[in-house]
């Protein structure tokens, strides 16, 4: 049924109502619905609007320079474009392993930059919906709102965010747009002064963490039978995993799980991505759709991120995470849960499990050592993969005999995720909207589907050199007049017009 929604047969006779853009998400998107006279769905698409292209105006580059340049595709989450450009540039200059104090600064790194995304993500952009419900006012479903009414939960999201802003000062040099993380290494290690000051305030964190989970589990339990059907859609599920089959974020092998938790790939290398991985493109998005080769577009799609990641593992190697991953998993009694509103539940174990980990890894010694950075024989080809906060984010780069790149390709984490969002807002729109006559709270139900997956809409979109293209012309009241669409074939028609909403 919600797959039937991609495309319908008869556009030019049906209603178009635009959610543009879509808000409380990083980026700019779009949802685009067609109804039928009797307001039933007919079809339901996210788009995401805006373009990039890094992947084409970085060839040329000196390969050095990859780290930071690529993390400038986005604010919200630099520090993971900075780890994955740096890991493939480890395989450029024949960097397999890490010094335990270059591993261990980016570690800590990675860590800081997961509890400050999960942090915003939830307090800012998700809480108003969950502790207000779809249908509250919206001049009163934001985080003024949380503000005003929940001002203990507002403050602790504020200050979670910002000690993880403080981790990726520490190491990166600077909150955003650091450089920490060199080819084959790092260019400080963390002093005493630097430790000790993170020391401070990490118990505290960790208090508001597991506070955190506490609370969503109230909120996800206390409905439990429409929480767990809203935006539920069976997915195949990817990540990366540490070799014992640990939850793991900065390094790891690939697993591949169905949506009954059937293991489909296990410890594959990342750097034979592109053996088990291929992407589609349509031409009504500029985001690609990346799909598991083995079992082909139609059935290959897959979610990552937060959800899959904590279904996908056996265990935490943190213990309070442990416990709630059992909860967790005890929920879905025996099958992974599928529900979008159970990744914030997830997305809190995770935020749990960083603090956790930064707490430990504070009480490192090799952080203060002094051997910072390796250098072996160069390579044509590096490919970095780390677990960005929405999910597996894969860097590929070739360079030449100059050090100059010659290919780019990144598979964003956003991309990962562009037929898991889909068939979630057609669920929600064929479940909750068909046939009703529709308001903003109806709409909002849409939007919260899709700011479950957390989408990083700037960084997601890479099809250049096939770029679909749509240009209307309004009048001064915003009423189409015409239209032209350019195809991904380069071909360009004239789509008819449908009435506007």
């Amino acid at each position: 049924m919600t797959m039937s929604l991609e495309t319908a047969r008869h556009p030019e006779h049906l209603r178009r109502v635009c959610i543009e853009p879509v808000t409380r998400v990083e980026g700019h998107g779009k949802v685009t619905l067609l109804l039928d006279e009797d307001n039933h769905i007919r079809q339901a698409r996210l788009h995401i609007v805006e373009f990039r292209g890094f992947e084409k105006f970085i060839q040329g580059r000196p390969y050095w320079e990859l780290p930071v340049l690529v993390q400038r595709l986005c604010g919200i989450c630099p520090v993971s474009h900075h780890l994955a450009a740096a890991k493939a540039c480890d395989q450029l200059i024949g960097v397999d392993q890490l010094t335990p104090t270059a591993e261990k600064v980016r570690r800590l790194m990675h860590l800081g930059q997961t509890l400050q995304s999960h942090a915003l993500h939830f307090f800012h952009l998700a809480s108003p919906d969950l502790l207000f419900g779809f249908d509250d006012p919206v001049a009163h479903r934001n985080i003024v709102g949380v503000i005003q009414d929940h001002p203990e939960i507002a403050t602790r999201g504020v200050l979670m965010r910002k000690f993880g802003q403080e981790v990726i000062r520490v190491t990166a040099g600077k909150r955003v747009h650091g450089t920490g993380a060199l080819p084959g290494g790092v260019n400080k290690n963390v002093s005493l002064q630097e430790r000790d000051y993170l020391r401070q305030d990490i118990g505290q964190v960790l208090e508001w963490a597991e506070g955190a989970v506490q609370l969503i589990k109230r909120i996800v339990l206390g409905n439990a039978d429409f929480h767990y059907r809203f935006g539920a859609v069976d997915a195949n599920t990817l990540g990366l995993i540490a070799p014992d089959g640990a939850h793991e974020l900065y390094h790891g092998g690939l697993r591949a799980r169905d949506p009954d938790g059937n293991t489909l790939l296990d410890q594959v290398d990342y750097q034979d991505y592109e053996r088990v991985i291929h992407e589609e493109i349509k031409d009504w998005s500029y985001m690609k759709f990346p799909f598991l080769t083995q079992l082909g577009p139609e059935r290959g799609w897959y979610r990552v991120g937060p959800l899959a990641r904590v279904n996908n593992c056996d265990c935490f190697h943190t213990p309070l995470a442990e416990q709630e991953r059992q909860d967790f998993a005890a929920a879905g009694e025996g099958r992974p849960l599928q529900a979008a509103l159970a990744t914030h539940w997830a997305r809190l174990i995770e935020l749990l499990h960083c603090a956790e980990a930064i707490r430990e890894l504070l009480q490192d010694p090799d952080l203060q050592g002094t051997d910072l950075r390796l250098h072996g024989q160069m390579r044509a080809k590096g490919i970095g993969v780390v677990e960005a906060p929405r999910g597996t984010l894969f860097h590929h780069y070739e360079i030449n005999d100059d050090g100059l790149v010659t290919k780019a390709n990144l598979i964003v984490s956003t991309t990962n995720n562009n037929q898991a969002m889909n068939t979630a807002i057609r669920q929600v729109a064929s479940e909750f909207l068909d046939g009703r006559e529709l308001t903003e709270p109806l709409l909002n139900q849409i939007e919260v589907a899709i700011r479950a997956y957390d989408p990083c809409l700037s960084c997601a979109t890479h099809a250049v050199g096939r770029m679909p293209l749509d240009l209307e012309l309004c009048d001064a009241a915003g009423t189409t007049l015409d239209r032209l669409r350019r195809h991904p074939d380069g071909s360009v028609d004239r789509p008819a017009l449908v009435a506007e909403y």
